[in-house]
């Protein structure tokens, strides 16, 4: 896998069309500060607008994916200070991303690791994973998308206890609920989550992020309006390149040459 770019908390390389994103802070068990985020965030946003990429992949390697916020930054903070900090605005950018995002946890994903798990649109876990809220612990609640995510990744009975007692659940718990896509042996999970965005990343880009739109819609919509908003995004694609050629590949029996168009 070639290097891309990297930063001291962030390393990011490239395999093709596949972005990989590596939390690098081992020490502090790669705790989502506001610069790694900022990082990170950056990253995401400028391969989002990159022709070439068309699937990225977040991952802390084989022993930790990210054991929370940096809580020493907060731990004195007043209310003013949070509120003109407004330290989760980067959580709003990361919603806005149109390609599809995979998680590769292994190890602890707690309270922001666990949520930043829940912001992408796939999660492959390793065996060691380990995911929770335990934010009640320290006398406050998710504030990244924890209390909202969790009841529609595991339901509302699950999510409301797992974040009144800051209790974790592992790996096989998380796919037993749905929460995640599948679970393999830890020095197996990079491996497994790239042949995923590999195979994401050949589906025509256009269809790829009307779908990921589409299915994220379905969260807030009634059924109804959620059918009426994936009519309209099919009938569009129908005004792509990507769609012709498709269609044809498949009548003439060979595989398409999707280029983003």
């Amino acid at each position: 896998m070639a290097k891309d770019s990297a930063t001291q908390e962030l390393l990011v390389q490239r395999e093709g069309p596949v972005a990989v994103h590596t939390l690098n802070r081992p020490k502090v068990l790669n705790a989502l500060s506001d610069s790694l985020l900022e990082s990170l965030v950056c990253a995401l946003e400028q391969q989002d607008s990159d022709p070439e990429i068309r699937c990225m992949v977040v991952t802390g390697g084989e022993k930790v994916f990210a054991a929370g916020a940096d809580i020493q930054g907060m731990a004195e903070a007043s209310v003013a200070q949070m509120l003109c900090s407004d330290r989760l605005a980067k959580w709003q950018r990361l919603q806005k991303i149109s390609k599809p995002l995979i998680a590769a946890v292994s190890g602890y994903a707690l309270g922001g690791g666990c949520e930043l798990a829940m912001c992408c649109d796939l999660i492959v876990a390793s065996e060691s994973a380990v995911f929770g809220q335990p934010e009640i612990l320290i006398g406050v609640i998710p504030g990244a998308g924890g209390t909202q995510r969790l009841p529609r990744a595991i339901g509302k009975a699950r999510a409301m206890e797992m974040i009144l007692t800051g209790r974790r659940f592992d790996a096989r718990k998380a796919l037993e609920w749905g929460m995640v896509n599948r679970v393999v042996p830890p020095e197996l999970l990079l491996a497994e989550t790239m042949a995923l965005a590999q195979e994401v990343a050949r589906q025509a880009p256009l269809a790829v992020r009307a779908a990921k739109e589409a299915v994220l819609k379905a969260l807030d919509l009634d059924i109804d309006s959620g059918l009426s908003y994936e009519r309209k995004l099919f009938y569009l694609l129908f005004g792509t390149e990507d769609q012709k050629e498709g269609m044809r590949a498949f009548l003439e029996k060979r595989p398409p040459r999707f280029q983003g168009k």
